[in-house]
């Protein structure tokens, strides 16, 4: 017999709170490496692979402004090549052995991972370490690897209308802090960036006490940990990297920005500065993003896309695993044939009924249990604990993900409310109008 799905994702639910008591044991094992060097590691023994993950803290964050996009930029340098692994062979002996690898770069870190079938995982060892610490960052590499990133700029950011005007929108929110710069780095700025900077941001930061080891999956600690320390031991421990001493000031007023840029249709965004997942507002931040903007029958896009008709979509994002503060922002696509003021109106709408009006008992007990379940189905995937694990510890504590679901429970309606009329007021607003032009 088969049960719908949502009678599945409630029983497990209840199953899960059967046994979690007052907070969720991840059954982490946590190791800290006379370098510097944290280690993580999660035994899954459900399907035998694993996911091996080395978060580096540094991102967009960590740069400054002229050479922009450096972190990225060092990303990509990072498979052309070590002392014992050249261009390209990186990724060739991963795929070898029936792998696959990447990397990514956010504003707080910079993560490269490999998942393998569990006999394969000491090769992780092999290849992050020495690229750790033998990095050969060749001039003519780098050189071609720089054009290859500016041209990622322009097909991503600067030919995309939406992507254009949330930069220049973001860079109007922020004035003091660093998350004002996209991470892949303003043009101008990634054609400034020399070997040598690179050079010197990579010996800054890519150091084992700048780092964590994840690793999840099927593996037996007692022989995984051990080989760890022998390998990454005796890289040696490098200088403490700079605090980020930035502080983005109270905000006195609304902000506006247009963007005019050839485009489709018209857009709205507007964004409000929030606290991070430090701050104990941001579970009922993360529950009013789900009653507020999360599916098809969010308030947002059933108002203004199902109701109003003034939006062909609508939705929205609550940044907050972040090192410091970010935003909160809301967004919708015009319709053809209406205005950026009327889907604007129509956003603040919904904000507004936020402050006033409790939120339903339903609307608050399915958002808790889409957030439940979707924490607690992905603990099936080896990949998205090793991610989980690796963003918490690197902007705030793995820890906070053993009191994550019982924090989400115990948001209430009250709570909700208390939040929007803290954070969504008019003077906390930054707001970016896309205008297209023609040809």
């Amino acid at each position: 017999m088969r049960y719908p799905l949502r009678i599945i994702v409630v029983f497990l639910i209840v199953l899960f709170a059967a046994g979690s008591g007052s907070a969720q044991d991840l059954k982490v094992t946590e190791k800290a490496l006379p370098n510097g060097l944290k280690v993580l590691l999660k035994e899954d023994h459900k399907s035998p692979v694993v996911t091996f993950q080395i978060w580096y803290k540094v991102g967009a964050r960590n740069e400054k402004l002229g050479t922009t996009g450096m972190s990225h930029l060092l990303e990509h340098m990072m498979f052309k090549g070590s002392k014992k692994y050249g261009p390209k062979q990186f990724s060739q002996v991963v795929m070898r052995n029936g792998g696959n690898d990447n990397a990514f770069t956010g504003k707080d870190y910079t993560a490269y991972f490999e998942n393998f079938a569990s006999d394969r995982v000491h090769i992780s060892l092999d290849l992050e370490a020495d690229r750790m610490e033998n990095l050969l960052l060749d001039p003519k590499e780098f050189l071609s690897e720089r054009e290859v990133v500016k041209e990622e700029r322009r097909m991503r950011y600067e030919d995309d209308p939406t992507a254009t005007m949330t930069e220049e929108m973001m860079a109007m929110a922020f004035m003091a802090h660093p998350y004002q710069w996209p991470v892949i780095g303003w043009m101008a700025d990634i054609d400034n960036i020399t070997r040598d900077d690179l050079f010197n941001h990579y010996r800054m930061y890519y150091a084992p006490n700048n780092a964590t080891i994840v690793v999840v999956g099927d593996f037996e600690t007692r022989t995984l940990l051990p080989a760890i320390e022998k390998q990454f031991g005796k890289i040696t421990r490098g200088a403490v990297a700079p605090k980020v001493g930035a502080i983005e000031p109270k905000q006195l007023g609304e902000r506006r920005i247009i963007v005019r840029k050839q485009a489709e249709l018209p857009a709205v965004f507007a964004g409000y500065h929030t606290p991070d997942l430090k701050h104990p507002d941001s579970y009922a931040l993360e529950v009013l993003q789900g009653v507020l903007s999360s599916g098809k029958s969010s308030r947002l896009y059933r108002s203004l896309v199902y109701e109003k008709q003034v939006a062909l979509y609508a939705g929205g994002e609550y940044e907050n695993v972040t090192n410091d503060p970010n935003l909160f922002y809301v967004y919708a696509g015009v319709m053809p044939g209406k205005t950026t003021e009327e889907v604007e109106k129509a956003l603040y709408a919904e904000i507004e009924k936020l402050k006033t009006d409790p939120v339903t008992d339903e609307e608050l007990q399915k958002v808790r249990n889409q957030i439940e379940a979707g924490f607690i189905m992905g603990q099936d995937s080896a990949f998205y604990q090793g991610m989980l694990l690796g963003q918490y510890e690197t902007v705030a504590d793995w820890k906070l993900l053993e009191q994550y679901v019982d924090n989400i429970r115990a948001v209430t309606k009250a709570d909700i409310q208390r939040v929007a009329r803290e954070y969504f007021s008019e003077d906390n607003r930054t707001v970016g109008i896309l205008v297209p032009i023609k040809k």
